[in-house]
């Protein structure tokens, strides 16, 4: 079994972890917000459309205030992606937000790798 004083010492450093974790989001919100504006995203794009469009930064924003916030970070989320013009990835980044134990996940992040690393493209057909 743990020990009350371990246990202590984990949700300290998780609590801890997840305190620096917003802090990044939110000073990434504001350089996001700055740099992007909004992202001509065409009209009907897919998931994998859209993240070719999606800059790095707005993914790893997305990660890191969803660890941060854990389930209520599906409607920031949600709103974040919606003020982007990022519609294709709200349902995804929603469902994975509430998800239970899939914060430590980098979801987006990793899914911005995997449609750029294996050229998954909705235009050319290419499937998962």
């Amino acid at each position: 079994m743990v020990d009350e004083e371990t246990l202590q010492t984990i949700l300290t450093y998780v609590g801890m972890a997840m305190v620096v974790s917003l802090s990044l989001g939110v000073l990434m919100l504001a350089w996001v917000a700055w740099q992007v504006r909004r992202i001509n995203v065409p009209e009907g794009a897919d998931f994998a459309e859209t993240l070719h469009y999606t800059p790095f930064t707005v993914v790893v924003m997305i990660d890191l205030l969803d660890f941060a916030l854990d389930f209520l970070g599906a409607p920031v989320a949600w709103l974040i992606l919606d003020r982007l013009g990022l519609k294709a990835l709200r349902g995804v980044a929603t469902i994975e937000a509430l998800l239970p134990f899939t914060q430590l996940i980098p979801t987006m992040t990793l899914a911005w790798v995997g449609v750029r690393l294996f050229n998954i493209d909705s235009l050319n057909n290419n499937q998962w």
